[in-house]
């Protein structure tokens, strides 16, 4: 280390001995260790970047007031990445996410928002820029995919806002495609009949329990013996989309199916269905629909079958919210127009 240079242990210019160039550490307005490489070939140099940053945090701490980041939005969204990553749990709660919603905003930040802005200063981007991304998705994506996408971008210039690296939000208010009606599509008992006995045997007691439970498909993959309890008749939901522990209960329909695979209180461990793949379930229900004669009816559209079922049993919107798990109750509300009398 040349001669009068500091360590990063505390502030000052420094080399490191991985990296050629000038170093340094300094402490920002808001208490955070700052080390970055300076742009500077000489130690006079470096040590004047240095004083000019210092000079900066003062002025923030005597008048209240930081400048904005000079950051493209590649590079704060690696950041807010990071930041997002830190606030995974496995049980969700204020403040947290769940692995499964990390990795659906990582996947449209890296895929989507950050192609479009990357090279923008983050503190530049407008209104005006947001609705050109979401016009450069009208057409190519559903209006429910650009809502999704606005969403992760909201939360990015939020995290911002509140590092204090822009002044704004400039994707409030922005001119989203209005949300689309919640679908609604379920069959008949004979519909039903049909499409079970076109499944594959292997299909059946998966089809049979996403029709009797509501539960989705990767939280009834995911399903283990140990979280079913005939006693209770329940079955506890580890691994939900929204994070949050539920339980599906065992009706008699979803008794028998069970009872067929072997749920006699015996202790069986393990994967309810350890040998398939999701993508395997939804291609098999497929060609069982068409080979049933059902069209326009999806493997998610089985929850949307348990749900009207429900409703038009006469349980109420609150109870079938808690049953199927929805955060929001906007989206239980497009089973309202169901009812006994329907």
């Amino acid at each position: 280390m040349p001669k009068n240079l500091t360590t990063v242990h505390r502030d000052g210019v420094y080399e490191r001995s991985d990296r050629k160039g000038y170093w340094a550490a300094w402490t920002d307005a808001q208490g955070r260790r700052i080390q970055r490489k300076l742009n500077a070939p000489t130690l006079t140099q470096a040590r004047q970047l240095l004083a000019d940053e210092k000079a900066k945090v003062a002025k923030q701490l005597a008048t209240g007031y930081t400048p904005l980041t000079e950051e493209t939005f590649a590079t704060f969204a690696t950041e807010f990445l990071r930041y997002q990553q830190r606030r995974i749990a496995t049980k969700v709660v204020h403040g947290k996410l769940s692995q499964h919603e990390y990795e659906r905003q990582r996947g449209i930040v890296e895929s989507h928002l950050e192609p479009f802005f990357g090279s923008m200063k983050l503190a530049t981007i407008r209104r005006k820029d947001v609705a050109a991304y979401i016009n450069s998705r009208i057409g190519g994506v559903s209006d429910g995919t650009i809502i999704k996408e606005v969403n992760v971008l909201k939360r990015l210039f939020n995290v911002a806002l509140d590092a204090e690296k822009i002044a704004a939000n400039p994707a409030l208010r922005a001119p989203v495609p209005k949300a689309p009606e919640g679908r609604v599509r379920y069959l008949s008992p004979e519909e039903l009949g049909r499409v079970l006995r076109a499944c594959p045997e292997w299909l059946r007691p998966i089809v049979g329990l996403l029709t009797t439970t509501g539960t989705r498909r990767g939280e009834l993959l995911r399903v283990r013996w140990e979280d079913v309890s005939i006693p209770r008749r329940e079955i506890r939901l580890r691994h939900t989309k929204s994070g949050k522990e539920r339980p599906a209960l065992i009706n008699d329909l979803a008794l028998q199916v069970l009872v067929s695979m072997g749920a006699d209180g015996n202790g069986k461990r393990g994967l309810l269905f350890p040998d398939v793949t999701p993508a395997q379930v939804t291609v098999a229900f497929v060609r069982a629909c068409d080979a049933a004669g059902v069209s326009d009816f999806s493997l998610h559209d089985l929850r949307h079958h348990y749900a009207s079922m429900l409703r038009q049993n006469g349980v109420d919107l609150h109870t079938l919210q808690k049953l199927l798990g929805h955060s929001d109750p906007r989206m239980t509300d497009r089973y309202a127009h169901l009812s006994p009398e329907f």
